[in-house]
């Protein structure tokens, strides 16, 4: 017994050393973060829990916010995924940042590309002026129920449109049957290996004017290199470089502004 003790110990104790050994590298690895939270952690809650982590969000929501309050949706959300478990949120760090650019814009009609569980979009119609609207993609059903929930809590369904399918298939319905002109204001939080493809469809079905202005998320991680070179290296656009971390950790992370000059 006291011979085969080594081997039970290291059968026990060794996935768990490297289950340590990989979550102090999410401090410093972008890529071992969202591997960690996603791939591993998530999943092993979701198992125990026998709930997606999205509904969880939406449950702590709808249990400790208040209802027809933007801001307590968000606040709860960011205390949720900062003390709770991580989720691709924009966040409160780079929330920020999202806040000044729909401030400075003043959209009149405004794009996002990934809807996730509503997050960004309760962030941006609570700033929103008088007859002002957000239309919001999202690919995945089920985040799109989740999302429909939480806006409807937070009381700005009105001035929120949901549009469920793949983006490279609604953008060009967006002028003839949503009746969009042009877009004043475009928010990408989506797959990044999209954002540049969705972007010169933007331009391609005349949706972006002079002064349209795109924010772009997770440009460094998990990036979006493609859509970077495409608008840097672009006259048609101007560009604002905007140096933050990843939601609710401290791996560093970017968000990219990019001015269409027409």
């Amino acid at each position: 017994m006291l011979e085969n003790s080594p081997t039970l110990l290291s059968i026990v104790i060794g996935p768990f050393l490297i289950l340590l050994m990989f979550a102090a590298l999410i401090r410093y690895n972008s890529h071992a973060a969202l591997i960690w939270n996603e791939m591993i952690l998530g999943k092993i809650n979701n198992f125990i829990m026998n709930q997606s982590k999205e509904e969880r969000i939406l449950n702590f929501v709808l249990q400790h916010a208040v209802r027809g309050d933007p801001q307590s949706v968000v606040d709860h959300i960011d205390k949720y995924c900062s003390q709770k478990e991580w989720a691709m949120n924009v966040g409160a760090e780079k929330g920020l940042i999202l806040d000044k650019t729909v401030e400075e814009v003043k959209p009149s009609i405004s794009l996002e590309l990934g809807t996730y569980c509503g997050y960004s979009a309760v962030r941006i119609a609570r700033l929103l002026k008088p007859n002002a609207h957000l239309i919001t993609i999202e690919f995945n059903p089920t985040y799109a129920a989740i999302a429909k929930q939480m806006i409807e809590f937070a009381g700005v369904q009105d001035k929120v449109k949901i549009l469920e399918g793949p983006a490279e298939e609604i953008i060009p319905q967006l002028k003839k049957k949503h009746e969009v002109e042009t877009l004043d204001f475009v928010f990408l939080d989506h797959w990044k290996e999209r954002y540049k493809p969705d972007t010169v469809l933007l331009e391609e079905c005349g949706l972006l004017r002079r002064g349209t202005v795109l924010l772009a998320d997770n440009i460094i991680c998990p990036g979006a290199p493609d859509f970077l070179s495409y608008v840097r290296n672009n006259n048609r656009f101007e560009c604002t470089n905007y140096l933050s971390h990843l939601e609710y950790l401290k791996v560093e992370d970017a968000m990219e502004k990019a001015v269409f000059l027409g």
